[in-house]
């Protein structure tokens, strides 16, 4: 589990500081597999619903929302940003929250669990300052993704999986994120610039009316 966690931290934390976001679907991936590899660490022993909830995560979060974001990726054609802003600044304010989070971890849980509650704090304050530094739809609905990976990974803290309904919930709330997030960054800047300056798009109002 501890290898798991270790890949799932990774993948978090190195989109975040050195990714671009057209990588980002690549990173979400990752993420999946270190949660049902997670998944299979804690509760592999517990029968069809801890293997339907690991099936849950490599369908949904590790193929189908990678495939609707990189879509929309590829629909949008701008040029590859960064996730958080390369400054000094925002690297420093980075790495100290995540040192508080692991901080927060060892002191809110003792033994193994504690690296799972640092690597959830840790994701959460990684996606809060992308979205309060970062300005960009893409950026944002990947902070996002990120975010709710992290309410994923909590699961693996409780001591028998959460119930199915639940897992529904979880799943649905994050097809539809990535759906919605995925259909609004998906339209190309051009067609947006293009619709704007479109004189059909506007009332002629240069047309003078017909005089009787």
């Amino acid at each position: 589990m501890t290898a798991a966690l270790a890949l799932f931290i990774a993948a978090v934390v190195l989109p975040v500081f050195f990714g671009k976001t057209r990588a980002a679907p690549l990173w979400l991936g990752v993420q999946a597999v270190a949660l049902a590899w997670v998944g299979v660490a804690q509760h592999g022993a517990q029968g069809w619903h801890a293997a339907w909830a690991v099936a849950e995560v490599l369908a949904l979060r590790g193929l189908l929302v990678p495939w609707l974001l990189h879509r929309a990726l590829k629909r949008r054609a701008e040029p590859a940003g960064d996730l958080m802003p390369s400054n000094l600044f925002a690297w420093a304010v980075a790495v100290a929250l995540v040192a508080l989070a692991f901080e927060f971890g060892t002191r809110g849980s003792g033994g193994p669990q504690a690296l799972t509650l640092g690597a959830v704090a840790a994701t959460v304050v990684l996606a809060l300052l992308v979205l309060a530094t970062n300005t960009a739809p893409t950026a944002q609905l990947v902070a996002l993704l990120f975010m709710e990976n992290a309410i994923a990974l909590f699961e693996s803290l409780q001591t028998t999986a959460w119930p199915l309904p639940v897992h529904l919930a979880l799943g649905a709330v994050y097809v539809l994120t990535a759906a919605v997030g995925s259909a609004l960054i998906g339209v190309p800047e051009g067609h947006r610039a293009g619709a704007a300056s479109d004189p059909q798009a506007q009332p002629d109002a240069a047309t003078p009316g017909v005089q009787t």
